[in-house]
């Protein structure tokens, strides 16, 4: 038997949907929200394009919803973002942003969102715990971590034109 084989499309302005067929061909997605819910479909067996039924789920439940469905031998004391109420997001640099060749420490965003720059993407390399001097370029992807709050101010200050 393979291996299942989950495929991730990117929904703009929404999140990530997932979508899995089990060995018994029945179509399943969540839908990850940029807001941490999530939307558990189920589709129909005679049509798989058909959604028979959706679940929308808090963070909180989709969080133990996870916990249910790990294996029993899972540490415990792995720490879990969700655990922590903490989220941690990839943000874009576009590069029409105001941040394009601007260095991080002008952003403010520690300040004013609480949310922490743990490491900075730019094409094959990955730069962890950019210092305030390190500049910014358009494509960077920004690797944020704070509360759901913090995480979309930090989202709405990188995407400030």
């Amino acid at each position: 038997m393979s291996a299942p084989r989950l495929r991730a499309t990117p929904l703009p302005g929404i999140g990530v949907q997932y979508d899995l067929v089990t060995r018994d061909q029945r179509h399943l997605s969540v839908v990850a929200h940029r807001d941490g819910a999530r939307t558990v479909n189920v589709y129909r067996a005679d049509d798989p394009d058909s959604c028979a039924q959706s679940l929308r789920l808090s963070g909180s439940e989709a969080g133990a919803l996870i916990d249910a469905l790990k294996p029993s031998h899972h540490s415990a004391s792995l720490l879990y973002a969700s655990d922590l109420g903490l989220v941690a997001e990839r943000i874009e640099v576009a590069a029409p942003s105001r941040w394009n060749g601007r260095v991080l420490g002008d952003t403010r965003m520690r300040t004013e969102t609480g949310a922490s720059v743990v490491a900075v993407l730019r094409r094959a390399e990955a730069i962890p715990s950019p210092a305030p001097d390190f500049r910014l370029a358009g494509g960077d992807i920004v690797i944020v971590v704070g509360t759901r709050e913090g995480v979309d101010a930090a989202a709405a200050i990188l995407g400030r034109e």
